[in-house]
């Protein structure tokens, strides 16, 4: 029923294309023959209309991975740096945040850990939406940030670093096999909002995979066995992509792991000073308007990259 659902909104979408392109030719034979120099305002509306959709539609044509169509899970890390670095991953967070809302995705945090001062050291939460993975895929690896730091009180500018992880929330149970003597779990206490009991109670779980060292960890529900149950989705998940893969030298980066968060490691470059410009330095995009970028303007950069990996 939910492919059903999707296909038949594509089908609507694809007829309000064609729509659009007989208006757009019946507005165009008015103005030749009434000489109605008005009519031009409308049509260059319905032609903008026509674009943006025809754009959209031939990014979604792109979301072809066999993931894409799932919800993400994505983890947010800051770099060394102490203050500046949580502050940078908690504008990471804030963005990511407002691009979900304007696509109409809602997020569900699982894990979150305060900064010290301010921001935050790691976030982990879930994207929930239709091709959220084939879209959020493209922001997994480290975000630089150039900025004068507020933080900083001679007043010069600083670099920090985030490293963000996507991997897809696999709906149904995944069969992998898990050797439970390869893991290592530990429990703790919540350390974000959730109320008296989930801060009193050490309900919070962090399991590492001993083999390859990846660690999922979750603190978002009450219970000590549903953190457990939503933990081992995150993992076999993650151990389910390894699997698949059989190029070896891609295994690290579809285990979710990035490199060092550091110079020249880099997806993409936020510099706020000396000049403003985003720029994504795999596919090349920029945007000169950092703060719409922060406010979660990614689409140019999300499409950018989609086109270049399908090449």
């Amino acid at each position: 029923m939910k492919e059903l659902s999707s296909l038949q909104e594509a089908v609507k979408e694809i007829n309000r294309l064609y729509t659009l392109n007989e208006e757009i030719g019946i507005l165009i034979e008015m103005a030749y023959e009434e000489n109605d120099s008005g009519l031009i305002v409308e049509i260059q509306k319905e032609l903008d209309e026509f674009e943006g959709l025809y754009e959209t539609l031939r990014i979604q044509t792109l979301l072809s991975g066999e993931y894409d169509r799932y919800g993400a899970i994505v983890t947010l890390h800051a770099g060394a740096g102490g203050t500046e670095s949580c502050d940078w991953a908690g504008m990471l967070y804030r963005m990511y945040n407002r691009w979900a809302e304007d696509k109409g995705f809602t997020i569900q945090v699982l894990d979150y850990q305060d900064g010290d001062i301010t921001g935050i050291k790691g976030v982990t939460f879930e994207v929930n939406g239709e091709n959220a993975y084939g879209y959020l895929k493209s922001e997994k690896g480290v975000h630089r940030l150039v900025r004068i730091s507020p933080f900083n009180s001679a007043g010069k500018r600083q670099t920090s670093f985030a490293s963000c992880d996507v991997i897809p929330d696999i709906e149904e149970d995944i069969d992998i096999d898990i050797n439970e003597d390869d893991l290592k779990t530990d429990t703790y206490r919540a350390s974000g909002a959730g109320g008296q009991h989930v801060n009193k109670t050490s309900s919070a779980i962090r399991i590492t995979h001993l083999p390859t060292g990846i660690v999922v960890q979750c603190q978002n529900e009450r219970s000590q066995h549903n953190n457990r149950e939503k933990a081992m989705q995150m993992l076999k998940a993650k151990l389910y992509l390894i699997k698949q893969q059989e190029q070896a030298d891609k295994v690290s980066d579809i285990r979710g792991e990035v490199k060092e968060i550091g110079f020249g490691n880099q997806i993409r470059s936020y510099v706020m000073q000396p000049y403003t410009m985003v720029k994504d330095h795999r596919t090349n995009e920029e945007a000169g308007n950092v703060s719409a970028v922060l406010d979660g303007a990614l689409d140019p950069f999300i499409n950018a990259f989609l086109k270049y990996s399908n090449k």
